[in-house]
């Protein structure tokens, strides 16, 4: 053949470049011009419409709540409602508050150590001893009479095995009660060893997530067992050489002895009534903040344990408007309260809430007894800055003795 009749040759390819629509039929002896180059794969064959679902922008087309497609194939995400955005956003505020507020309390207690430490050198230099021992004093404070907390052999425990009767709001509530009572009896003249006891699930996910400063309490145990549990090993702990001493209320009672004590689950339930605290003595507290939805709750688990019941005697000496019911760290309170006064009617005076229109009477029989299932007024936010506001006093009021250590340098 000559030259010019020859069929020109095509160039190689690859063979991922090469497809049926794309190549069309082989070795025809066309030339590439103008005009002759194969068709796309997705152009129109004859009569059938050209699909550009693919190069379509959609607009106004809406996300899908299916995680997946038909296909198995993964679709788009979840889209949160206008609700889940605020409580998201306000969530996402809280915790930067909160930071802002922990590091400027940081800054300002590094320069309050500072500054008084100037002060101290100071003093030194002009008065001596002395005048940094009056300045010491001055600083002091109302902080002084609580210094003098003397330790009874006494124990509370805070019953806490009700943690799936309780809403969230109520399980807040719960743990803002608690961080009181373990305040209030740090504070106390007279104080009494605690114990937490059925501490797990949910309430203990907040103490170690929002109040896990709680690990820094002292004289407190936390414990997995129940309340039964709690009390044997209470009795163990009032009798070793620091389960306390026989002083304040008890100091007429050199001869007791500890295997007298009793473990005693407070209920309003009770038959029984609480004349007086006995040392060596366990008094448990049902730590439930239900609105009184569940009757006799805590009383049952006593009785169904074996554990002695008994409840407060607020109807000999309060008359109240309605029958009262009183927080889990009212009860706590009155306790405290009844150690330093040693008089029911004022203890509950100095507790009870005005609210609850409390008047003192003389001493008679009658009344209802306390419940110990109360809830806190306010919305959740208002709670949760109360029990920050606690927990801040709490570490304000345990750094006392180091501030002391450190101002003696």
């Amino acid at each position: 053949m000559e030259e010019q009749e020859r069929p020109r040759k095509l160039a190689k390819l690859d063979h991922e470049d090469i497809t049926p629509e794309v190549t069309g039929p082989a070795m025809n002896g066309a030339v590439n011009v103008a005009g002759n180059e194969p068709e796309p794969a997705n152009a129109q064959i004859g009569n059938e419409p050209l699909d550009l679902s693919e190069f379509t922008v959609h607009k106004d087309k809406k996300p899908t709540d299916e995680p997946t497609t038909q296909d198995g194939t993964e679709g788009p995400a979840p889209v949160m409602s206008k609700n889940q955005m605020k409580k998201l956003r306000r969530a996402e505020a809280h915790q930067q508050k909160r930071a802002l507020q922990k590091a400027q309390k940081k800054d300002k207690l590094i320069q309050k150590r500072e500054r008084r430490h100037a002060m101290i050198l100071e003093a030194r230099e002009k008065g001596g001893e002395e005048a940094v021992n009056k300045l010491r004093v001055l600083w002091r404070g109302n902080k002084a009479k609580h210094t003098r907390s003397t330790l009874l052999p006494l124990t509370f425990v805070m019953d806490c095995g009700y943690d799936e009767l309780m809403s969230d709001r109520e399980r807040i509530s719960l743990a803002g009660q608690l961080t009181r009572s373990y305040s209030d009896n740090s504070r106390a003249p007279y104080n009494a060893h605690m114990m937490f006891s059925s501490f797990d699930k949910l309430l203990k996910e907040r103490f170690d997530t929002v109040l896990a400063c709680h690990k820094n309490w002292k004289r407190v145990r936390f414990l997995q067992e129940d309340f039964v549990r709690a009390g044997e090993l209470a009795k163990e702990q009032m009798t070793s050489p620091r389960g306390g001493q026989l002083a304040g209320p008890f100091a007429d009672q050199t001869d007791a002895k500890p295997e007298d004590g009793e473990i005693i689950y407070l209920s309003s339930d009770s038959e029984n009534t609480l004349t007086e605290l006995k040392p060596y003595c366990t008094y448990i507290v049902g730590a439930l903040v239900d609105k009184n939805r569940y009757k006799a709750v805590c009383y049952k688990q006593a009785v169904a344990k074996g554990i002695k019941t008994a409840k407060l005697p607020i109807g000999q000496y309060i008359q109240m408007a309605h029958r009262p019911v009183l927080a889990t760290n009212h009860v706590i309170e009155i306790m405290l309260q009844w150690l330093e006064l040693r008089d029911w009617g004022k203890a509950f005076m100095k507790v009870i809430p005005t609210r609850k229109g409390g008047a003192l009477k003389g001493e008679q029989n009658g009344g209802e007894a306390e419940a110990v299932n109360d809830d806190e007024d306010g919305t959740q936010e208002e709670v949760e800055a109360d029990q920050m506001k606690q927990l801040e006093e709490i570490a304000a009021f345990e750094e006392g003795s180091e501030d002391d250590n450190e101002e003696k340098e």
